[in-house]
């Protein structure tokens, strides 16, 4: 990092908010955890019928998503684009973010609506769904957030009668945490894996689902690590940026006033806003709102302020991950950065083909039947809080340009990638 005068000036031209970032910004994981996570996260044995990985939705090939504007969780068969649905009964409501630099210090919240996040409030130190019954001892938002999808019935727990898992979530996502255990403990090579990296575990029969989310954060927290950007080089050592991306970063820290939101080291305020991007899908439903919408933070806080507000995404890698926005609505990032300069009007225009579902017949009829609501539209459409930002086509290309800057040289090239076997046996992919 420049230091001094020097660096005071690479911050002034870097614009309101830049801010580089060094590995020493990252919380400390411990390298035999990370491995142990790194297995686990391509084990098909943390999901209920054994069938789907963390890393099916958020897979090395594919940058850490899955390339689908809204997920094939349980049911389905093979890898991003490709992936079959099957006979699945729902579609993952929100699209599966990336996952570059979770483990940055400033990580605050996680997930699209925030309901995991850093709460002193709690016994545990943070809010999550699971309230006061989230264990003592996870070490990070990150790991918190890893307990969540495993115990999601259409992500990776399954339907109920068929499994044992699925059965106790049904309950309370906190019913099937011992049971995943259970599993990962009978396995010897876990066992002995997790006697090794952890202090408090001697035997199998200490594991527990705090070791485990603990393992996956570790592992997501380190592998992808980047900041080795054009952008980073320019911040760092003033390296100029090409033109057009240099055109682009004066736009998105000036006119076109995208760092008001997109701020800090990640780009990201982690906060919440409402940008009016089309409802489909099957959204997430909440109990006594006969609507399939997904209403955003209001689900986690029934604060009415909070409708259709959705975390603020951060942008290093954004390249890497498309589609866009909470639902995965546009394809490229240049139709992103139309809308978010005019969130009403390129709403108006929006064309369901642009969204990326693999075809399931039996939810054909239901993915875009909210779009005919005019109502919700509407409704969607008051809550935007940003003004209309004018940008002609050369600008957009500027503003595109930028974002590609801050792509990693290294993006390519993680520490521990995809593993060929995992200790349950089960096939990788």
């Amino acid at each position: 990092m420049a230091h001094g005068l020097a660096g005071l000036m690479l911050l002034i031209a870097g614009g309101a908010g830049a801010q580089p970032i060094e590995a020493h910004d990252f919380l400390p994981f411990d390298p035999a955890q990370a491995r142990i996570g790194q297995l686990l996260f391509y084990d098909k044995i943390l999901s209920g019928n054994r069938n789907i990985a963390c890393a099916t939705c958020h897979h090395h090939d594919l940058n850490s998503t899955d390339r689908l504007s809204l997920g094939i969780g349980e049911g389905g068969a093979g890898l991003g684009p490709a992936r079959a649905p099957g006979d699945i009964a729902k579609r993952i409501p929100r699209n599966a973010p990336g996952l570059w630099n979770l483990g940055h210090r400033s990580v605050s919240v996680l997930f699209h609506d925030g309901r995991v996040e850093r709460d002193p409030g709690f016994p545990s130190g943070f809010a999550s769904p699971a309230g006061r019954h989230l264990p003592d001892g996870l070490t990070s938002a990150l790991a918190v957030q890893a307990l969540f999808p495993m115990t999601a019935e259409f992500e990776m727990a399954g339907n109920p009668g068929e499994n044992p898992v699925a059965d106790a979530v049904a309950g309370a996502v906190w019913e099937g945490w011992p049971l995943l255990t259970a599993r990962v403990a009978a396995i010897p090579a876990y066992a002995d894996l997790f006697a090794a990296a952890f202090p408090e575990v001697a035997r199998a029969e200490d594991i527990t689902i705090v070791q485990i989310a603990n393992a996956l954060a570790a592992f997501i927290g380190t592998e992808w690590q980047s900041f080795d950007s054009p952008y980073d080089a320019f911040l760092q050592s003033g390296t100029p940026l090409p033109e057009a991306a240099e055109r682009g970063r004066q736009l998105f820290f000036g006119a076109a006033g995208c760092a008001g939101c997109h701020s800090g080291p990640l780009f990201s305020d982690q906060s919440y806003h409402a940008m009016g991007l089309p409802g489909f899908g099957p959204g997430r439903i909440r109990k006594h709102d006969p609507i399939p919408r997904d209403v955003g933070r209001m689900g986690v806080t029934d604060d009415p302020d909070d409708a259709y507000r959705f975390r603020t995404l951060p942008l290093r890698n954004v390249a890497l991950t498309a589609p866009y926005g909470h639902n995965g609505a546009y394809p490229t990032l240049r139709g992103m950065i139309r809308h978010m300069a005019n969130p009403v009007g390129e709403r108006m225009r929006w064309q369901p083909q642009l969204a990326h579902l693999p075809t399931v017949a039996r939810l054909a009829e239901y993915d875009f039947v909210l779009m005919e609501d005019r109502l919700e539209t509407a409704r969607q459409l008051e809550t935007v809080e940003v003004p209309r930002v004018p940008l002609n086509s050369a600008e957009v290309d500027d503003i595109e340009a930028f974002l590609h800057a801050l792509t990693g040289a290294s993006a390519a090239e993680r520490p521990l990638g995809r593993p060929d076997t995992v200790p349950s046996g089960l096939p990788v992919d």
